[in-house]
């Protein structure tokens, strides 16, 4: 009986050895192209190639070069305000139907919300040309609209998000705030949404995220730089300046310390959103 505290102790170390070696390995895999990317930002051309991380000479003006051949401050504003306009969209409308879901009793609520979760296994690309379509016949083509509002109204991601935070919430929030004579709307404004700021706060992130990080909707509706987003802009630039990597891993840096500062920020109530939100409501 006393080589099994020993036994037990040995096991616990080997678990947590493969463990911690299992999460460094994972991690240096998310973090490598970063790195990379940011040490070619600093390298010279023809240092491009070479296998190091440290460069011997760090070239900053790399990254002033990057204002020289593309309007950077532009489609950085252009994008702020994009992703600004569908995450207030998304935080609000979401928020509504989550607490309609969660709240409310009406006729065929859970095969509504059924009906309306299946749509996230519609794949994107799907909904592209429907979409143009919609947004050429509004006259919305090579608009800001077209960036906004197909975003702003909601998302089933969202909405399932929200609603599952709604219902970890006491029912007697709810009840209190009726015997005090306040309506459904009072209720969600006032008393709950409140309460929802690590959702709300994961919600916000994601929505940010994906909006900054967007590609192809850009692409298929935005023709004038005036109006481009920092990801249609370094595209463009790749295929003007394709051998000029350095400058380009620059301009990739540049376009990623917006969503590195937002997560640093956020980062407490983002966790706190993913372990305490609603992936397990009640």
């Amino acid at each position: 009986m006393s080589g099994l505290p020993q036994r037990v102790i040995e096991h616990n170390i080997v678990r947590g050895v493969v463990l911690y070696t299992a999460l460094i390995a994972m991690a240096w895999c998310a973090l490598f192209p970063i790195l990379w990317a940011m040490s070619g930002s600093l390298k010279k051309q023809t240092e491009i190639g070479e296998p190091t991380l440290i460069p011997a000479h760090p070239q900053w003006s790399n990254y002033g070069e990057v204002f020289t051949v593309m309007p950077f401050w532009r489609m950085l504003l252009n994008t702020v305000f994009y992703a600004g306009c569908v995450t207030a969209g998304q935080v609000f409308f979401c928020s509504l139907a989550g607490y309609a879901f969660a709240r409310l009793r009406f006729a065929g609520q859970e095969v509504l919300f059924i009906a309306y979760l299946a749509t996230l296994m519609v794949p994107l690309t799907v909904t592209v040309i429907p979409q143009f379509i919609l947004m050429r016949t509004f006259g919305w083509t090579d608009t800001p609209w077209a960036m906004i509002v197909p975003g702003l109204f909601g998302s089933a991601f969202g909405t399932y998000l929200m609603r599952q935070f709604f219902r970890t919430l006491p029912v007697e929030l709810e009840e209190a705030a009726v015997l005090d004579g306040c309506t459904p709307w009072q209720i969600y404004w006032r008393i709950l949404l409140p309460n929802t700021k690590p959702a709300v706060v994961v919600l916000a992130v994601l929505t940010w995220t994906n909006v900054w990080n967007d590609f192809l909707w850009p692409l298929v509706m935005v023709q004038r730089n005036s109006i481009a987003t920092v990801t249609l802009g370094l595209v463009r630039m790749q295929g003007r300046y394709v051998s000029e990597w350095p400058v380009l891993m620059a301009a990739s840096m540049l376009i990623l310390l917006p969503l590195i500062a937002i997560y640093v920020v956020a980062q407490r109530s983002f966790i706190r959103g993913i372990t305490v939100s609603g992936f397990g409501g009640r």
